[in-house]
């Protein structure tokens, strides 16, 4: 099922768009087409989770929206629309201004991002230095506030401190310090909680929700856990194969599901039992918003 784009949606002026996204990867055994016709939409300081299993295509959705696909993928057909922007078509150079100013990406694996030979602090200013004109000292002090802010404990000692010394949630944490560092609009998040410990998973779900609240960003969340969708989302896209198959809010989502493949997911979970052939949610074990 695709989320349509009536006059009345567009004249909310969503955030993000992707309006009939097709994308295909050129490899040695032929053309895999990892994303089929998807369209929907996020508004401002809205939180969209996109749930499905692992190779549905999840995470080349949103890395097509930071242009970080390798150079076998290919746009086929449909249109990226940010902040009202089409950044289908924009090069390199373009996209070096729109990240991290306009749209920012939390990747599963915090090491992936973080370099470990370097301090913590020092990478945050680094990516304040690198689009803003300020100081050494006043890009510091902001550093120090965004390690604050993710709930950081002494951000002034730890901004001297390399990745190794902080835990699993800390090291996300920091992640998630460099991505707010140019305020962007809308955060895109990989998977962030699936290398972490239950009790971490919580704190980060409510360190989200806390962000958005004080800033207003809005946050694509991708995971193939329901449970932590349940706690974060205000609205869930169900991609399989490629497609979105079903779209909606949480609640229709977990206490309506209408797609056989969106029953398939619930009954996966413990949270859900099969009688007589139906599933008889117990959605308030998961929290649903």
């Amino acid at each position: 099922m695709k989320e349509s784009l009536t006059n009345e949606s567009l004249r909310k002026d969503p955030l993000l768009v992707l309006d009939h996204l097709s994308i295909s990867f050129d490899t040695l055994k032929g053309e895999v087409q990892a994303v089929r016709d998807v369209s929907l939409s996020v508004q401002p300081g809205e939180i969209l989770a996109i749930v499905g299993e692992s190779g549905c295509g999840k995470t080349v959705t949103i890395q097509s929206v930071m242009k970080l696909l390798p150079k076998s993928a290919r746009t086929k057909s449909g249109r990226i629309l940010l902040d009202g922007k089409n950044i289908t078509e924009c090069r390199e150079k373009e996209m070096r201004d729109i990240r991290g100013n306009l749209v920012s990406m939390v990747f599963q694996d915090p090491m992936t991002t973080l370099n470990p030979t370097i301090p913590i602090g020092r990478q945050i200013t680094e990516a304040i230095r690198k689009h803003k004109k300020v100081s050494k000292e006043e890009a510091k002090k902001r550093a120090i506030e965004l390690l604050d802010m993710v709930g950081i404990d002494d951000p002034e000692d730890r901004y001297y401190l390399q990745p190794h010394f902080f835990s699993g949630g800390m090291r996300q944490r920091s992640v998630l310090a460099i991505a707010l560092a140019l305020e962007p609009k809308l955060l895109l998040a990989d998977e962030p909680t699936t290398a972490l410990d239950v009790t971490v998973q919580r704190k980060i779900l409510d360190l989200l929700l806390e962000l958005r609240e004080k800033t207003g960003i809005a946050i694509v969340f991708v995971s193939h856990d329901l449970g932590v969708v349940a706690r974060i989302a205000d609205r869930v896209a169900v991609m399989y194969a490629g497609k979105i198959v079903e779209i909606g809010t949480a609640e229709e989502i977990f206490y309506d599901p209408r797609h056989p493949y969106t029953w398939g997911l619930m009954e996966a979970l413990p949270a859900f039992a099969k009688d007589n052939g139906r599933l008889q949610s117990q959605c308030h074990l998961l929290k649903v918003k």
